[in-house]
């Protein structure tokens, strides 16, 4: 199945990048990022940043905003038969157009990949494609959100993620 995946969620103020692969069948149906109510990516803004997991979905969006952190997917459109990254035909990959996006958000410091194939698809298609743009950007992965990532602990994968905090604090001055 042919796949979009949907606009970012941000303002020029940005300092953070979330970068997610492209939303799982859950997430399309739902037009909600991180909609799979196993997938632990809310669950982690909560305990991170203290936007509740409970909050209607735009309210944990507008909290996001509120904490500088955009998100977004490193894919554009793609063909994958189910929600697995790994069913992924990198022969239809496009990317999203970073360009344009880092232009429009240029207080953006780190650029957070959540899980290994959005590392790979930026790393491997638009980094080579923004030269400069770069400069001064951090580029870190952190463990998948993903319910299919059950090999790495839950307190594993949260210490991880709570270098999110590190970066919102060193950028924004908000303490968390």
């Amino acid at each position: 199945m042919h796949i979009h995946s949907f606009p970012p969620i941000a303002d020029q103020r940005a300092s953070v990048l979330i970068l997610g692969s492209m939303p799982g069948k859950v997430s399309l149906r739902e037009a909600q990022y991180y909609a799979h109510p196993r997938n632990l990516f809310w669950h982690f803004m909560e305990e991170v940043l203290g936007i509740s997991r409970e909050a209607p979905y735009s309210v944990r969006c507008g909290m996001l905003i509120e904490c500088r952190v955009a998100l977004w997917d490193a894919l554009k459109t793609c063909t994958r038969a189910s929600s697995l990254d790994s069913d992924i035909d990198d022969a239809t990959l496009v990317p999203n157009d970073f360009a344009s996006f880092l232009r429009v958000h240029p207080q953006i410091q780190a650029i957070c990949f959540n899980g290994a194939k959005s590392e790979s698809v930026f790393r491997k298609r638009v980094a080579p494609t923004l030269g400069r743009a770069l400069d001064g950007i951090e580029l870190k992965r952190l463990p998948s959100t993903s319910p299919a990532n059950a090999s790495v602990p839950l307190a594993v994968k949260l210490e991880q993620w709570r270098a999110l905090a590190t970066w919102v604090q060193r950028d924004t001055g908000l303490q968390y």
